[in-house]
């Protein structure tokens, strides 16, 4: 087989022909093969709290999901989701028009930009992106448009937005403004007087935006967590987007959301019923529990991350990376030029073999490969054990 058909047209629809197999498969199956230790693929090595595992049997047992559950989500789930939002940052939506469940925050993302997106229309992404941006826009038959974080180094190390190139960005055939705070692979919080000149300027040109916020309980330091939709002029044209993985550490359970507007929860639910319909019946019922955490909960998951973040990024330096410490996420990005090295790529192909770890060159989240090419990003959800070796191994380098 040449994966052509007699009339020599490839298989695969020519919006995806970009996209094959995703680095982390790659890397991950590169782990297994030379018996690394993986600090590419962003997923915790031990699982979340035992309460909220105990919830997800107890709703087997009884029977709770384990049928289709209602299409937006079971109402448990999204009236702790409203009361999350409310809670945390004073943001009140109907949990039975406003809040809808998805199958994790991919899909969350690919039905949002599949239903507010007409072919030809423009989005503008920062960059770099989580691979799933490029090919949800691609399906959708959108433009993507990058505004690139670039480093800075004075005040701290940090990937920071210039505002100028976003402003300038946008155009008349702009329809979207895909923003993801805390950032992912880059770590970078978008700070108040940033959002508030986003906010401004999606106001003024009257754009929607999908904020990717899946990380919002993982922010260091002085930062804090801003929810776009928080801002004057935003509630109304913003869908927010929110996951149980990264804070609970369920990744696999694949529970996500959606809140917004009556009108664009109904545009993103029309197309969420035909990928998934629904998904994650029992675990629905464990997530709803798990929201209800004290918060003592959520400061000991920062916490602890935070000092393995410390733990990480120390030892990267140690080993002669130059470190981007993170304000937010569980990622830390280096840069591999004190190394001698400039291919992010060649560099994490060989890498198992030279120091016995894996890690993901960021390179594949941005359109400009050159921009990216000499970072490198680790993961540090991993218990303190696994680091620490990590770091040990990085060593030999």
């Amino acid at each position: 087989m040449t994966g052509m058909t007699s009339s020599a047209r490839p298989f695969l629809n020519r919006r995806l022909a970009e996209f094959g197999t995703t680095i982390f498969a790659e890397m991950s199956a590169l782990a297994v093969r030379t018996g690394s230790i993986n600090l590419g693929q962003g997923f915790p090595d031990t699982d979340g709290p035992e309460e909220i595992r105990e919830a997800a049997v107890r709703a087997l047992r009884e029977g709770h999901g384990n049928q289709y559950p209602p299409g937006p989500g079971i109402p448990e789930l999204r009236t702790a989701i409203a009361a999350h939002q409310r809670r945390r940052y004073g943001l009140s939506y109907d949990p039975d028009t406003e809040v809808l469940v998805t199958a994790g925050a991919t899909e969350a993302i690919a039905a949002s930009l599949l239903a507010l997106l007409e072919p030809g229309d423009e989005v503008v992404a920062l960059e770099p992106y989580y691979d799933s941006y490029a090919a949800s826009i691609a399906m959708a038959g959108g433009t993507r448009v990058p505004v690139t974080l670039r480093p800075h180094v004075d005040g701290g190390a940090r990937f920071r937005l210039d505002l100028d190139e976003l402003r300038a960005a946008v155009t008349d055939r702009t329809r979207l403004l895909l923003i993801n705070t805390p950032h992912n692979p880059t770590g970078t919080v978008l700070t108040r007087e940033e959002l508030t000149a986003i906010a401004e300027l999606a106001v003024e040109r009257d754009l929607l935006v999908v904020t990717d916020e899946v990380y919002e309980h993982l922010v260091f330091d002085d930062a804090a967590h801003l929810p776009l939709a928080s801002f004057p002029g935003m509630r109304e044209r913003t869908v927010t987007i929110g996951s149980a993985g990264k804070t609970f550490s369920f990744t696999g359970w694949k529970v996500g959301w959606v809140t917004a507007t009556p009108e664009l929860v109904t545009a993103v639910r029309s197309v969420k019923q035909f990928l998934t319909y629904v998904s994650s019946g029992p675990f629905q019922y464990a997530v709803a529990e798990a929201l209800s955490l004290p918060d003592s909960y959520f400061t000991g998951l920062r916490d602890s991350m935070l000092a393995r973040r410390d733990l990480l990024a120390a030892g990267l330096a140690e080993a002669g990376f130059e470190v981007f410490r993170p304000a937010g996420t569980y990622f830390v990005t280096t840069d591999i030029r004190p190394l001698g090295e400039k291919d992010g790529f060649a560099f994490c192909r060989a890498l198992p073999e030279r120091a016995g770890v894996v890690a993901i060159p960021n390179a594949v989240f941005y359109d400009d490969r050159d921009a990216g090419a000499p970072f490198v990003r680790f993961a540090f959800c991993k218990r303190e054990e696994v680091l620490r070796e990590a770091v040990e191994r990085l060593r030999r380098l």
